[in-house]
Formats: C-alpha cells, sequence, structure tokens
C-alpha cells in the first residue's frame, strides 16, 4: 500500500518549553480515510499544521508523496488542501470567485468545469453568486471544502469539519468525505465526534499530550482492545455479590438490580453457561439478559484516561 504521507520522528516545542509534539511517526496510505482522535490541547492541530507547512518543526521530518516538506514545500503545499476549523472566509467576496481566487494561488490554470463540479457535489452551485457573509454557517462549511479543493490537491485535511454543524448537516458531509475518497483523495480528519470517525474512518490514530498513543485499522482497535459484557436484570435487587460467585468478573449496577459480567469473546469458554447456571443456584432470579460490546468511544476514553 502507497505511503502518500511519511512522518518521521517530528517534535515540536516553543520558547516557554511546552512540547506540543513528542517524537511523532506516523504512515499515511494513500486513498484512506485516517481519522486522528485526541482531548483538546492533544496536539491534532499543531500536527496538521505541521504537515501542511503552516507550522515549523522543532525537529523530525515529513515527506508528502515523496517531497520533504521544507526542501519541497512549494510541491508539498500544491498537493494539499486543508479545511481549517475556524470559519476563515472573507465576507463580501462571492463563492465563485472565492474558488477561482484560490485555484489561482496555486498557479492552476482556470477551469470552470471542474470548478462547477466541486459546487455541484457540494451543493453550492446555487449558491455560486452569493456573498459569503450572507450564507449560514453550514454552507460556510462547504465553501471552505470547496475552496481546499478547487486546486486539485491529492491530499485533504479536515480539522473539526463538522464543529458547530447540525446532525442532518454532518450526515451529509459525511458522505460527501467518502465520495471524495472513492474520486482518490486521501483524507485525513480531526474530530471530537467519535461516532464521526467510527463511521467514515478506515483507520485510527489516537493522540495525547503530544504522542501518538497507538495506530490501527478501525475493526481491528474495536476487537483487540474492546470488551463484551453480558448485562443480567435481576427479578430482585441485591446489596453484594453471592461470595459463591466470586470467581466470576462481576459488578453490581443500576442500584442492584442488575449484574454486569465481563469476557473475552476471544476465548473458547467464556463462562456464561456456568454463570447462569450458578446465579440460579443461589437463588437469583432473572429478569432478562443482553449483550453489549465496546464502542469506539470507550476505547478512545479508557486510552486517554491511561
Amino acid at each position: 500500500m502507497e505511503t502518500i504521507i511519511k512522518v518521521s520522528d517530528l517534535c515540536k516545542s516553543y520558547d516557554s518549553g511546552f512540547e506540543a509534539l513528542k517524537g511523532i511517526n506516523l504512515n499515511i496510505h494513500a486513498g484512506e480515510i485516517f481519522a486522528l482522535l485526541g482531548p483538546n490541547g492533544a496536539g491534532k492541530t499543531t500536527l496538521i499544521s505541521t504537515v501542511c507547512g503552516i507550522v515549523s518543526p522543532t525537529s523530525g521530518s515529513v515527506e508528502v508523496s515523496g517531497y520533504d516538506i521544507v526542501k519541497d514545500y512549494r510541491r508539498t503545499r500544491e498537493l494539499i488542501g486543508l479545511v481549517p476549523q475556524e470559519l476563515t472566509l472573507g465576507a463580501f467576496d462571492t463563492v465563485w470567485n472565492t474558488l477561482q481566487f484560490s485555484r489561482g494561488l496555486f498557479g492552476k490554470s482556470p477551469n470552470p468545469a471542474y470548478l462547477e463540479k466541486t459546487l455541484r457535489d457540494l451543493s453550492l452551485f446555487d449558491k455560486r453568486d452569493q456573498i459569503l457573509m450572507s450564507l449560514s454557517g453550514g454552507m460556510k462549511r462547504r465553501v471552505l471544502i470547496a475552496k481546499a479543493l478547487a486546486h486539485e490537491p491529492r491530499i485533504l485535511f479536515l480539522d473539526e469539519p463538522t464543529a458547530g454543524v447540525d446532525v442532518e448537516l454532518r450526515k451529509d458531509m459525511w458522505k460527501l468525505v467518502a465520495n471524495m475518497r472513492e474520486s482518490g483523495v486521501t483524507i485525513i480528519l480531526t474530530t471530537h465526534y467519535i461516532e464521526e470517525a467510527e463511521e467514515i474512518a478506515d483507520r485510527i490514530g489516537v493522540i495525547n499530550k503530544g504522542e501518538i498513543l497507538l495506530v490501527d485499522k478501525k475493526s481491528d482497535l474495536i476487537k483487540k482492545m474492546g470488551k463484551k459484557q453480558l448485562v443480567i436484570d435481576l427479578r430482585e435487587p441485591i446489596s453484594e455479590i453471592p461470595s459463591a460467585l466470586s470467581q466470576y468478573n462481576l459488578e453490581i449496577a443500576n442500584d442492584g438490580r442488575s449484574l454486569v459480567y465481563l469476557y473475552d469473546v476471544k476465548q473458547d469458554r467464556t463462562g456464561i453457561t456456568t454463570l447462569l447456571i450458578e446465579l440460579r443456584e443461589q437463588g437469583l432470579l432473572l429478569k432478562d439478559i443482553k449483550t453489549e460490546e465496546s464502542s469506539l468511544e470507550d476505547i478512545f476514553v479508557e486510552l486517554v484516561r491511561r
């Protein structure tokens, strides 16, 4: 699989002594959707700003499609489109002129057909002659994406792309991101919405305090780090777990009305059958039984807590 971004031992320190990035090593594959998760101040924006050439690294290196971001900065910037967190748009320009200007900044020849297709894909074509200040926040967010795509980059960075966007528009943007990936664009997004990463990402990276905690395929991450639990609702509440059940990994929940049993699905024997027999022998009557599995959010919270 082609590596389109290679980050090696990347560090960023400030004069105050604060280390925003601490020896980051990361490879991004061409054509994938990569989600970078982390709490506020974890280093997400610093990392993508460094890759995009906005922030200068203290040490280490970054290559974009084989080009060094410092030595070959013109070439690497041409390959990258960036959608920032903030709605950084001129107030009095039109949507169409904004895209034309952005394309021209990269020395690209005019291509009205491409710009029209970009606007249509983003449901913006009917707004092409509107002044930017007259658009809603969601439409401005779409214009930022169109602007980032105006020079036909191979890589698109989305920094909190759906911040402040309503749920319906957020789901529309997820579909849009998936469509862009199908056209061959590599997408890296940072997000606070865990369900966003769970919905669209191929791989997940978790960053905290300037360090990458892990990088893995979404499905493998949930499989390896997720927990499965059996929730047993009781007909009568209990105040403590009977000593005969101490061998099981049980917790009392729901004010004594439920027992939670954690187990490993990879094991040949989960112990569920013998547990249910033991519960009956202890005179505990069951009201309901259901299984629950860790979500990506559960795993993320646990990693950051550690």
